[in-house]
């Protein structure tokens, strides 16, 4: 148990009504987690406003209550503490109940539309091969060293972040590598952390239901460096054109990548195939695995981050040459009869437009490019039909399908993703709603040396409908259905 005034230490409190010299068990956002002695974080979410559970709360037993409103009606022997942002104090709150885990490593903050979770979960992979205890907060993720937690957010809650920070110290974790999404910023889940430093990979069209402005989104991912101790780096892409906003107010030590322009880590593309790439690094040459600009751009990133936290630059070049593909990022499986059927979670038009470009640039030009693309529910509408065009345009055919249509109609969705293909491509489009009928569509259509891309998804195991998942795997499922038309 903690003393309430030792953890609320940094909140921004703006009035108490009771004692914080009171022994808090466990803090909690959520009313039904609720237990004896716990304080209650009331947070106001995009749709439920913790506020409202106030009540339930000290049902269930809590002595505290952190609020932004103080309640009309206080409950004796009860401690109200209202405060300015529930969010902050929450994230602020975790951090010190934990004992300011992130203190106690090298954390490092990865930000940017596309490239998060290939560059952390790479990071990770890299350092792992160096040797080092290592931590990862991912898209798909949580590794405390070995030990392997499913994530189900880009950003974890501050409880989550914080409780697996202070699970990576007692493990000795030395570095830990984390995504940090523009939703985790805004809803303050990163207060009261101390990063080591923070990568920005590019801005382009994502998350505008929830940012409503492009500049709003851009300016939310700057925080993040805004906030950085000048103990800290901040390593950003200066070919994005966003790259140098990042960079304006921020106090740690400037540092930038790029391939285009000059930076104070460069690299060039040298020769790309589908079985990998040949890249120039600082004048020396490396063969990775990983192909497409989009991932040159991921391979000099994490280069710099791991000479700026002090590993060798020989060795990182080796260690760079034998890093693996991550789950759902340009996965490929090449069939018997010679199909190639490549997944990945390109769910942007910046991204899908990154992964047909490469595979345009190598192919021969013979084959042909089925894709088969749909958009998420229940999230930014402008870029369906940007997405319908870039498929339409950059393949040979393409099949529109569901995504994870949430709590919106798939046939909706599909009609506003039709909406972006031009006149002269129609005829390369065909639109089936069931996702596995339109891999199997993919499949059948193709010939040998054909490539489909299955996009949108990458790594998840399911899709959702109204609140439901059921498992949905689209790699497995493309494998299992070349595997099946060669019988």
């Amino acid at each position: 148990m903690k003393l309430l005034k030792d953890i609320l230490y940094g909140v921004g409190i703006v009035a108490v009504n009771g004692t914080t010299d009171t022994m808090v068990n466990a803090i909690c956002f959520d009313s039904r987690k609720v237990g004896l002695d716990d304080v209650f974080v009331a947070v106001k979410g995009t749709l439920v406003d913790g506020h409202s559970y106030i009540d339930t709360a000290l049902n269930a037993g809590a002595n505290a209550i952190i609020c932004e409103t103080m309640p009309v009606n206080l409950v004796n022997g009860i401690t109200y503490v209202q405060v300015k942002n529930g969010n902050a104090a929450l994230a602020i709150m975790a951090s010190n109940f934990y004992g300011t885990p992130s203190k106690n490593l090298k954390l490092v903050g990865v930000t940017g539309t596309n490239g998060k979770t290939t560059i952390s979960s790479l990071l990770y992979q890299l350092f792992k091969k160096a040797g080092y205890k290592v931590g990862l907060l991912s898209t798909i993720k949580i590794m405390i060293d070995d030990k392997e937690i499913k994530a189900t957010h880009t950003t974890p809650d501050a409880i989550t972040i914080n409780k697996s920070l202070a699970e990576m110290n007692n493990a000795g974790v030395e570095f830990c590598f984390m995504e940090v999404s523009s939703h985790g910023i805004h809803q303050k889940r990163i207060e009261g952390l101390v990063f080591e430093g923070a990568i920005f990979t590019n801005l382009s069209h994502d998350h505008l239901d929830y940012h409503k402005t492009f500049a709003e989104y851009r300016d939310t991912k700057k925080l993040l460096f805004d906030g950085l101790p000048k103990t800290a780096w901040a390593l950003t892409n200066i070919d994005d054109k966003n790259g140098a906003v990042m960079l304006q107010n921020t106090k740690a030590k400037k540092q930038t990548y790029a391939l285009k322009t000059y930076a104070d880590f460069r690299a060039q593309i040298l020769e790309n195939q589908f079985s990998g790439q040949l890249l120039k690094i600082d004048d020396n040459e490396l063969w990775s695995k990983l192909i497409g600009d989009f991932n040159a751009y991921n391979m000099l990133a994490i280069y710099a981050t791991a000479q700026l936290l002090g590993l060798e630059k020989m060795e990182i070049l080796r260690l760079l040459s034998e890093l693996e593909n991550v789950d759902g990022r340009f996965q490929y499986y090449i069939s018997g009869k010679n199909i190639t059927a490549i997944v990945d979670y390109a769910h942007t038009p910046d991204a899908l437009k990154n992964v047909l470009n490469t595979i345009n640039t190598l192919r021969t030009g013979n084959e042909d490019v089925i894709t088969v693309v749909g958009c998420g529910g229940d999230r930014d509408k402008s870029k369906r039909p940007v997405m319908g065009h870039i498929a339409s345009e950059m393949s040979t055919k393409v099949v529109f399908t569901s995504d994870n249509p949430r709590t919106e109609s798939p046939s909706e969705i599909l009609k506003e993703v039709e909406a972006g293909v031009e006149a002269q491509n129609t005829r390369k489009v065909l639109t089936i709603e069931n996702r596995e009928q339109a891999i199997k569509t993919a499949c059948q259509l193709a010939q040998p040396k054909d490539i489909i891309l299955i996009a949108g998804k990458g790594h998840e195991t399911y899709q959702e409908t109204n609140g439901v998942r059921i498992d949905f795997d689209d790699y497995k499922i493309v494998k299992q259905l070349l595997t099946s038309l060669e019988k």
